[in-house]
């Protein structure tokens, strides 16, 4: 995983969700301030649920603190647009089927499930500043306590 104080290539292209519109950017266009990105596996599921509706709970918090929230997972655009009326979420989604971003952090891992070894990102967390350079990084998310773990790391900060 890339460390602290590095600087991702921010140049690559993304779909996303954002106030219920889907539109394709380059992910440096979303880190017009600094930026909390999350990464889960899958909406509706029961961990990503909990990891992407406290984010959705606390969004003001962090837009009150100048923090971006993204999440980033490889459901697609359309799935995102059902998602976020369903969990109320009001920050931006992104599709990333292709784990271009998880590439660009090195956070690419091997996972099982059912038996089957495969890779994809880890559910991580990273805070971004405007050039792409990483503040901080949470390597393993409390899907539970996942907006207040954030809270404490951006203050420490």
């Amino acid at each position: 995983m890339i460390e602290t104080g590095s600087k991702i290539d921010t140049e690559f292209e993304v779909k996303i969700v954002e106030d219920g519109e889907e539109r394709e950017v380059k992910f440096t266009d979303l880190l017009d301030k600094k930026s909390i990105v999350s990464v889960y596996m899958k909406n509706n599921t029961s961990g990503c649920d909990r990891q992407t509706l406290s984010l959705a709970e606390n969004s003001q918090w962090f837009t009150d603190n100048g923090f971006n929230i993204i999440a980033i997972s490889k459901d697609t655009c359309g799935s995102h647009k059902k998602y976020a009326d369903k969990q109320g979420i009001n920050y931006t989604l992104v599709s990333d089927p292709e784990f271009k971003f998880a590439s660009a952090t090195d956070s690419i891992v091997e996972k099982k499930m059912y038996g089957k070894v495969f890779t994809g990102p880890s559910r991580s967390a990273f805070v971004i500043d405007t050039d792409g350079t990483i503040l901080a990084t949470i390597k393993k998310i409390d899907t539970k306590a996942h907006a207040e773990e954030l809270k404490a790391l951006v203050e420490s900060l």
